[in-house]
C-alpha cells in the first residue's frame, strides 16, 4: 500500500467511525497491510487482498477480556 492509499483508509475509517484521532500508519518491512491506531493507541491491522484483481481490505482487531472490564 503506498500513501496514497493509506491516506484514502485513514479518511474512511475516521468517516465512518466519526473519530478524527484514527491514524492509518504503514509498517515496516510490510507492503501488504497497515497498523491502526485512535491517539497513540494501537487497535488493528489493516490487511489488502489483492487476489483475482479484486482489490479490498480486511480490518482485524483484537479485544482483550481485560479490556472489556475497563
Amino acid at each position: 500500500m503506498d500513501k496514497t492509499e493509506l491516506a484514502k483508509l485513514e479518511r474512511f475509517l475516521r468517516r465512518t467511525f466519526a473519530n478524527h484521532s484514527i491514524r492509518v500508519a504503514a509498517r515496516p518491512k510490510k507492503k501488504d497491510s497497515a497498523e491502526v491506531y485512535v491517539g497513540e493507541e494501537f487497535i488493528g491491522v489493516i490487511f489488502l487482498d489483492d487476489e483475482d484483481g479484486d482489490r479490498s481490505f480486511n480490518f482485524q482487531m483484537a479485544i482483550l477480556a481485560e479490556d472489556l472490564d475497563a
